[in-house]
């Protein structure tokens, strides 16, 4: 049985489970949408209701819609299973995988590519999965000229300038990349390179090259609820760029802060060892 790694967190075992079996799908589809089977084995078949819309966006002192607040994945407001399933399945096209990386990853059983996880090498989540794959909440801080994203895991942070500064010319690799951000009318757009390597595009083995880029599009449509788009361009991996689906994200109706969240006493890398090692014995 996989060991958790031992932090404090609002989100159930199960569905930190079932995050690492959707993990095992090699960019067939979104990882939520596959997990879903065994989240309702885990959790029940009642899905609460979603939040109302709770009237219009809130905005800054320049007129931009405020993005703050602590946000949870789905649309319930608070930390469950459910949050990571949706009503309707995303729109998205098939990842556009080059033939190369598809046979690698195609290659790989389960527990080697889990091996290679940030989150089970307790590393940041980086930029897109800041979003897509992390199970916890965080929070957004917009001041006209800033946009800041307090992450419950590891305790990190994201502080981006929305003044459509330059990228410098050789950026130095960093977790969150290097953001260049502006609005195009009340949606904030943010554009990362230079994303450190040991980062994933996405919980399901999506790995990345030097060459990533993500473009990033935030949207708070109403009160209680932002949308999150994002858009991947990485030529050493992709045949083409690559957008998401609008993915949604809901205003906690229980806490206004996040938990003291560290990767502590992390046992999975060594759970998953003694994995790989069983199926090698399979394998003689």
């Amino acid at each position: 049985m996989l060991s958790e790694v031992r932090m404090t967190s609002r989100v159930g075992y199960p569905m930190y489970v079932c995050a690492l079996l959707a993990a095992a799908a090699v960019l067939s589809g979104t990882a939520a949408a596959q997990g879903r089977g065994a989240l309702v084995e885990a959790i029940g078949t009642t899905e609460p209701d979603p939040l109302p819309p709770g009237g219009p966006a809130p905005r800054m002192a320049d007129g931009r819609p405020d993005l703050s607040g602590v946000w949870f994945s789905g649309v319930i407001g608070r930390p469950s299973a459910w949050s990571r399933t949706r009503r309707e399945p995303l729109e998205e096209e098939p990842v556009p995988v080059r033939p190369e990386v598809k046979a690698k990853l195609e290659g790989m059983t389960r527990t080697e590519i889990q091996l290679l996880s940030p989150g089970v090498n307790c590393l940041p989540l980086g930029v897109p999965g800041v979003f897509v794959s992390n199970p916890h909440p965080f929070q957004i801080i917009t001041i006209p000229g800033m946009f800041v994203q307090l992450i419950e895991v590891s305790n990190d942070w994201r502080l981006v300038y929305t003044d459509k500064r330059p990228h410098p010319e050789y950026p130095d690799p960093l977790f969150y990349g290097n953001s260049s951000a502006w609005w195009e009318g009340d949606t904030l757009v943010i554009d990362s390179i230079a994303i450190d390597e040991r980062t994933w595009v996405m919980n399901n083995g999506w790995y990345h090259s030097d060459q990533l880029r993500i473009v990033e599009r935030i949207r708070r449509p109403s009160r209680n609820y932002l949308e999150y788009q994002f858009t991947a361009e990485d030529p050493k991996v992709l045949t083409r760029p690559w957008t998401s689906g609008w993915r949604k994200y809901s205003l906690s109706q229980e806490a206004d802060q996040l938990f003291e969240n560290f990767c502590t006493n992390n046992q999975n890398p060594e759970q998953f060892k003694k994995l790989l090692d069983l199926e090698v014995d399979r394998k003689r």
